[in-house]
């Protein structure tokens, strides 16, 4: 299904843009130069830092990308809950020998001042994550010339895309790694999303807007099925976690196919929202009593995933994947998007009658 958002790349393959480090300038670019849509990931960074990140993608490519912002969050953490998850933490502070990170650390991401650099300096497409930007951020982006897309977790958060004037909505399903996209968080979002093929079914009855499709992806065969189900085009973030142009640590890509993790789950453990991530000591010992407290906890755990990643300790580092992990493949990015593109080809063929019985 063409649209403005697919004619911009022609194989109908996105990378998620995946906070943390990993969506570096080099990952996004090998992407693109392959024919799909690249990503730079924002969040965590401050306006100057995307932009420089933004300066040095241009001088790798010349094709379109684009870049994610995360949404301010307003204030839903309770104190009291944030200062017993510290208490319980502490042992974890001691075993790594650093000090807990400060939970009043900011909420809002430098939302404001990274859109006045993408108002200045427009790229070809800006993402949302955790809610709808307003009508009058996705008309000022428009007329700077930017495709907007915004992630739904629900067919009521897709029609609320629509109404804001996005144009193009992302579908994510709960099998995707990472943070669940959803616009408002509430302790009962824990473990209960959808499917992704139910999903996009549930939102292609519900808006009229392009949808890509994300959640658990890792081979053309699946994108085959997303873009038969609906979908423009699908994104994929776990599949790019393992290249080598991924800023991913070694240890989190050698981990996606790593016998000893054996299955994905949605925790708070690491942030204080539902991610999903391969299951850890961490992840065990404490995803049970993690209070709904984001960007607390991220900020309050960042120093003990920097220490753990520093130590080489799998065990207490945010391992976020989708429930596809164990076929990730470590090739170069341009090369997996040739890869997946020479898959959905033939799965299309296979689909069309083409094939051979």
């Amino acid at each position: 299904m063409s649209s403005a958002l697919t004619d911009l790349f022609p194989h109908p393959i996105v990378q998620a843009p995946m906070a943390g480090g990993v969506s570096v300038p080099q990952l996004a670019a090998a992407v693109s130069e392959a024919g799909g849509l690249g990503f730079l990931a924002a969040g965590y960074k401050t306006a100057d830092g995307m932009y420089q990140e933004i300066k040095q993608l241009r001088g790798l490519t010349g094709r379109p990308f684009g870049v994610n912002l995360f949404m301010p969050h307003p204030e839903y953490a309770e104190p009291a809950a944030v200062g017993v998850y510290a208490h319980q933490l502490a042992g974890e502070a001691a075993w790594y020998e650093t000090e807990l990170g400060d939970p009043d650390s900011g909420r809002d991401d430098g939302y404001d001042a990274k859109l006045a650099v993408l108002l200045d300096n427009p790229v070809p497409v800006v993402s949302f994550h955790f809610g709808v930007p307003g009508r009058d951020v996705l008309d000022a982006l428009r007329r700077a010339g930017t495709l907007t897309l915004v992630t739904a977790t629900t067919a009521d958060e897709a029609r609320a895309v629509e109404q804001a004037g996005a144009d193009a909505v992302i579908v994510q399903g709960v099998e995707a790694g990472g943070h669940q996209g959803t616009h408002r968080d509430i302790a009962e979002n824990d473990g209960s999303g959808i499917g992704l093929l139910s999903l996009l079914a549930q939102v292609r009855e519900a808006v009229r807007l392009p949808l890509v499709a994300a959640g658990g992806i890792m081979r053309g065969s699946q994108i085959a099925a997303v873009l038969a189900a609906g979908a423009s085009a699908a994104q994929l973030g776990t599949a790019f976690v393992a290249t080598h142009e991924s800023g991913a640590h070694a240890v989190h890509k050698q981990a996606l196919t790593n016998p000893l993790f054996t299955r994905t789950a949605l925790t708070r453990a690491f942030s204080g929202r539902p991610a999903r991530g391969l299951v850890n000591r961490f992840v065990r010992e404490h995803g049970p009593y993690a209070p709904a407290a984001y960007p607390d906890l991220h900020h309050l755990t960042a120093p003990l995933r920097k220490a753990a990643a520093r130590a080489g300790d799998a065990q207490g580092m945010a391992l976020w994947a989708g429930q596809g992990h164990r076929m990730a493949r470590e090739l170069p990015a341009g090369q997996l998007v040739e890869v997946l593109a020479a898959e959905l080809a033939a799965a299309r063929t296979a689909l069309s009658g083409g094939g051979t019985a």
